[in-house]
């Protein structure tokens, strides 16, 4: 007899999504993983992308939470933990940058026991389309937190981040933007966990096509990473 895998929350942040939102949610739906929900959370979209989770709200093992104001990825994503019930929570963005065919991967180290936190690296799988100065950055983002944390990490910022639920669960998050990324690394591995990673598939998209990150972005993950990597362990660990 097959015994069944652990519960798999997928949170998804959402803003102004509307053109791939649920191209990305029924590929999502798709997966070949089970048993599995999805916690959508819109943070206060003003396009069509409300009108979109509103039919969503029926879809089985579906919660659909709304902002009330535009708070930011990083507090999406912690409004998304509240709701989750999952022994493993992955992250997938409401874009079409990442495959999420690669879910079950990304998974599958943890599900096997191997690893409590799986990152899903781009520089290990296949990169489309990503400019320069954003190879750049994020080759700068990864490397800084090998170095700060003595650890090898070779796509820090990637959006696939998945863990077991109770390593989260265990991590006081502050984070209201992009800086849930660098807040989160830095914190698993203060508190000794590895990062695992495997290699997923990423293809980029344009200002114009709806990406929101920007160099700001940058200098907020450096300043994170160097935050974590020095603050006391009680300041951010959960009693």
């Amino acid at each position: 007899m097959t015994k069944e895998k652990p519960l798999l929350s997928i949170i998804i942040p959402i803003y102004n999504e509307e053109p791939q939102l649920e191209e990305v949610l029924e590929r999502v739906y798709r997966i070949d993983y089970a048993p599995k929900e999805l916690i959508l959370v819109d943070d206060f979209s003003h396009d069509g992308t409300r009108n979109i989770l509103e039919r969503y709200k029926y879809r089985p093992d579906t919660r659909v939470v709304f902002h009330e104001e535009n708070r930011g990825k990083g507090f999406a994503i912690r409004t998304g933990l509240k709701s989750a019930d999952g022994d493993i929570v992955i992250i997938q963005d409401a874009d079409l940058e990442y495959d999420p065919e690669d879910i079950p991967s990304v998974v599958e180290p943890i599900v096997s026991g191997q690893t409590e936190v799986c990152y899903g690296s781009r520089f290990l799988g296949e990169l489309e389309r990503m400019a320069i100065p954003n190879r750049v950055a994020n080759w700068m983002l990864a490397k800084s937190a090998s170095w700060l944390f003595w650890v090898k990490i070779t796509d820090e910022a990637t959006a696939y981040k998945a863990f077991r639920h109770e390593v989260l669960k265990k991590i006081d998050l502050e984070c209201e933007g992009f800086e849930f990324c660098p807040e989160v690394t830095a914190k698993v591995l203060r508190l000794g966990y590895s990062i695992q990673e495997v290699s997923v598939r990423f293809r980029a998209r344009t200002v114009w096509e709806g990406k929101k990150i920007g160099w700001p972005d940058f200098g907020i993950a450096i300043r994170t990473l160097l935050k974590y990597r020095f603050a006391k362990l009680e300041a951010f660990t959960k009693s």
